[in-house]
């Protein structure tokens, strides 16, 4: 997966162009964390919004994408991606502190390490626009 992400400033947003598996990889975490039936307390806790404002991204991120598009993300929406991106590994520590590999590739279709590398694209792109 390609992990280098460019944002560009458009007013109070930036607009992300996103190949089709990062895309992918945003809605998964994204997903992921909805359909476990969490209220709007423990998503706010989880990515810093409730569950109208993440139904509403996971909308936007959802589809099969073919193509590199244009995304445009407030920064609200950024900070929901880079949350999911890094908080949905840790759903999948087992007992005794064993991140669950095998169950964490089968349900995202990710490794691990593709979510943090685009979840550190998505800071740098974000410090650099």
């Amino acid at each position: 997966m390609r992990t280098q992400l460019k944002l560009t400033r458009d007013g109070d947003a930036f607009i992300a162009r996103l190949a089709p598996r990062q895309v992918a990889a945003m809605y998964e975490a994204l997903s992921y964390l909805c359909e476990r039936d969490r209220g709007d307390t423990e998503l706010t806790l989880l990515v810093g919004s409730g569950r109208e404002a993440v139904d509403a991204l996971v909308e936007r991120l959802a589809g099969r994408h073919t193509e590199s598009r244009d995304f445009r993300l407030t920064m609200q929406e950024l900070h929901m991606v880079h949350s999911a991106l890094t908080a949905v590994p840790a759903l999948f520590v087992e007992r005794g502190g064993l991140f669950a590999e095998e169950p964490f590739n089968i349900r995202l279709g990710f490794y691990r390490e593709n979510f943090y590398a685009l979840a550190h694209a998505v800071v740098r792109a974000a410090a650099q626009a």
